[in-house]
């Protein structure tokens, strides 16, 4: 079976389109290849973000990455996982359909490490439940 490509979309690449790409990579691999991107990346992995995909047995090394080193790359699907990579990203340049999938920043929330650790851990689960259903989904 050939692998489709999905290209993950935010603006820091930090956090919301890493826990996307690797949990797409490591639950639909067989199926899909993830790739992400931001439109300012921040160039750094949230350590949070890793610490809740360990969590859930996945081991994560991922780069954060500028849009443009994939502008000549063919993807089957592109998900913007935030509105402002959305807004900023109107035009994806390559081939692709775009849809939008908008999920909050955990990088922003500020509280003790346990309220901080809890948000991460909701995005993480609200996006294996959203992106994981969205990509089985026949009508991609």
């Amino acid at each position: 079976m050939v692998q489709q490509k999905v290209l993950f979309l935010c603006t820091g690449n930090s956090c919301r389109s890493q826990m996307a790409e690797a949990i797409v990579n490591a639950k639909l691999g067989d199926t899909w290849q993830a790739f992400s991107a931001g439109t300012q990346p921040t160039g750094y992995v949230h350590p949070k973000a890793l610490q809740v995909l360990r969590e859930i047995g996945i081991e994560h090394h991922g780069t954060s990455k500028t849009i443009d080193q994939f502008r000549n790359f063919d993807f089957d699907l592109v998900v913007t996982v935030c509105d402002d990579a959305a807004e900023n990203c109107p035009v994806w340049l390559g081939k692709g359909r775009r849809v939008h999938l908008g999920f909050p920043d955990p990088a922003i929330v500020q509280g003790t490490d346990k309220e901080v650790d809890a948000v991460f851990r909701d995005i993480r689960d609200d996006m294996i439940n959203k992106i994981l259903a969205r990509l089985s989904d026949d009508e991609i």
